[in-house]
C-alpha cells in the first residue's frame, strides 16, 4: 500500500519527479537524506525510477539498504520498482533473482519483470518455468513469454504460445503481443507471411493504431517477404516513425534488389531529419554492392563517420565486396589496411578471391602469410584451397604443395557452396 506523504515533503517529491536528469533526481534525494526530511514511498518510487536509467549497481545497492532501513520491504510497489532496476541491468540480474525469491508479496508486474529479465539473460527455460508457476496471468505475461521465445530465435514456440493464448485461453492480444508475433513471422517464410497478414487484418478490423514497434514489425515482415509496396503503404500510414522504421524499409528494398528505391528512401530520411544508425548504413551499402555503385558506396561509407558513428565489420565487408566486384584491388587493400577493427576471415577471403578473379597474385602475396596464421582447419577449408590455387596461379609450386600437405595434416575439408563474395 502506498503511504500518504505530508505537505512538507511534497515539494521535494515534485522536484525528484520533475528533475532535468536522473543524476539530478539522485542529488535531490541525497539532500533530503542529509537534511533529515522524512522519506516516504513516493520519494522512493520516483528515486528508484530515476536510478534505473543510470545502470549503477552500487547506487541500487545503496537504495536497497535505505528501503530496508526505512521498513518498506513489504511494500510491493517499491519492491517491484527495485526489482525492475536490478533486472534492467544484466550485471546485477543475480540481485534481481535473489530479491524476487525474498519478496513476501508479488504482483503480476513482478512476475512479468522476472520473465523478461530471465529472457534477456538468455535463460528462456527459467522464464517459462516462472510463467507456468504464475498464479494469475495477464496479457502482459503472455506477451513477455512470447517475446522471450521470439527474441531467442525459437519462433515456432512463440507462435505456438500465441495460439494457445488466443484460442485456448481466449485472451485478446495487445499491440505488444502482436509486435513480437509479427517479428517472428518475418523470419518464417510463406507460413509466417500468411500469419503475419492475418495479424495485420486483425489490427485493421479492430481499428487499432499501430504504434511504432508494431508498425515497424509489419514493415519488416512485408519487406523481408518481398512486398515492398505493401511495406511502404504501412509506413506511410504510421502516425509516428523512427530510424528503425526507415531502416526496415531501406534494408528490405536492398535485400530484394530495389536499389534505386533504397537510395531514394535513404535520401528522403535525411531530408526529414532522421539520423541513420549503423544498420541503416549496412542496408544502403548492401544496395550499392548489388548494383556496383562504387562512387555512391564511397559517399555513404564516408557519411558513417560524418554522423558520429564508427564503421563496423558489416560496413567494411560491404566496401570490400563493392571494390572486389569492381576489380579495384588497391582500394580494397587500402580499406582493409585502414580498418579500425581486426579483419575477419570473410574480409580476407573476399580479398583473396578477388585477387584470383583478377589474376593478380602480387596483390594476394601481400597478405597470404598473415591469412595463413589465422586459418582455422574446422572452419576455413575454402580459404586453404583458395590460397593453394593462388600459389599455383603465381607459379609458386613448392608453396602450393606445402598448402596441400598442410590441409591433409590438419584434416581440412572444404565446405560445399562456400563463397566470400
Amino acid at each position: 500500500m502506498i503511504c500518504r506523504h505530508s505537505s512538507s515533503t511534497s515539494k521535494w517529491i515534485s522536484a525528484i519527479k520533475n528533475a532535468s536528469s536522473p543524476h539530478k533526481s539522485i542529488q535531490i534525494y541525497i539532500q533530503m537524506h542529509q537534511k533529515s526530511i522524512p522519506i516516504d514511498s513516493f520519494t522512493l518510487l520516483y528515486t528508484l525510477s530515476a536510478s534505473t536509467h543510470l545502470h549503477n549497481l552500487p547506487l541500487l545497492h545503496h537504495l536497497h539498504a535505505h528501503i530496508s532501513k526505512l521498513g518498506f520491504t513489504s511494500n510491493v510497489y517499491i519492491m517491484s520498482s527495485l526489482l525492475h532496476g536490478y533486472s534492467s541491468n544484466a550485471a546485477c540480474f543475480h540481485d534481481a533473482s535473489n530479491l524476487f525469491d525474498e519478496m513476501p508479496e508479488r504482483s503480476i508486474v513482478t512476475w512479468n519483470t522476472m520473465i523478461t529479465g530471465f529472457s534477456r539473460s538468455g535463460n528462456v527455460d527459467k522464464a517459462r518455468t516462472l510463467f507456468d508457476e504464475m498464479p494469475l496471468k495477464n496479457v502482459g505475461s503472455w506477451s513477455a513469454m512470447i517475446a522471450a521465445y521470439v527474441n531467442s530465435g525459437d519462433r515456432r514456440k512463440g507462435l505456438g504460445l500465441f495460439g494457445k493464448m488466443v484460442v485456448d485461453e481466449k485472451i485478446k492480444p495487445d499491440v505488444f503481443t502482436l509486435s513480437s508475433v509479427v517479428g517472428a513471422c518475418g523470419h518464417m517464410g510463406a507460413i509466417g507471411f500468411v500469419l503475419g497478414k492475418s495479424v495485420h487484418g486483425f489490427v485493421i478490423k479492430n481499428e487499432w493504431d499501430a504504434n511504432v514497434k508494431l508498425g515497424t514489425a509489419l514493415i519488416d515482415m512485408y519487406a523481408k517477404c518481398g512486398y515492398l509496396k505493401v511495406a511502404s503503404v504501412v509506413f506511410d500510414m504510421m502516425r509516428e516513425t523512427n530510424v528503425v522504421s526507415w531502416t526496415a524499409l531501406i534494408c528490405g528494398a536492398a535485400q530484394h534488389g530495389y536499389v534505386s528505391e533504397a537510395i531514394h528512401l535513404f535520401e528522403r530520411m535525411q531530408k526529414v531529419g532522421v539520423k541513420p544508425n549503423e544498420l541503416t548504413f549496412t542496408g544502403i551499402l548492401s544496395a550499392c554492392v548489388q548494383a556496383g555503385l562504387v562512387d555512391e558506396g564511397r559517399k555513404y561509407f564516408k557519411m558513417i563517420v560524418e554522423y558520429g558513428l564508427k564503421p563496423n565489420i558489416h560496413h567494411y565487408c560491404c566496401m570490400v565486396n563493392l571494390f572486389g566486384k569492381a576489380g579495384e584491388l588497391e582500394d580494397m587493400y587500402e580499406v582493409i589496411m585502414n580498418m579500425q577493427i581486426e579483419p575477419n576471415m570473410n574480409i580476407w577471403g573476399s580479398f583473396l578471391n578477388s585477387c584470383k578473379a583478377e589474376n593478380n597474385f602480387e596483390m594476394a602475396e601481400r597478405v597470404i602469410d598473415k591469412v595463413i596464421e589465422m586459418l582455422r582447419p574446422e572452419e576455413d577449408g575454402g580459404v586453404y584451397n583458395l590460397i593453394a590455387d593462388l600459389f599455383v596461379m603465381g607459379e609458386k609450386w613448392d608453396d602450393a604443395e606445402r598448402m596441400r600437405r598442410l590441409m591433409v595434416r590438419q584434416n581440412v575439408k572444404k565446405a560445399r557452396g562456400a563463397s566470400y563474395i
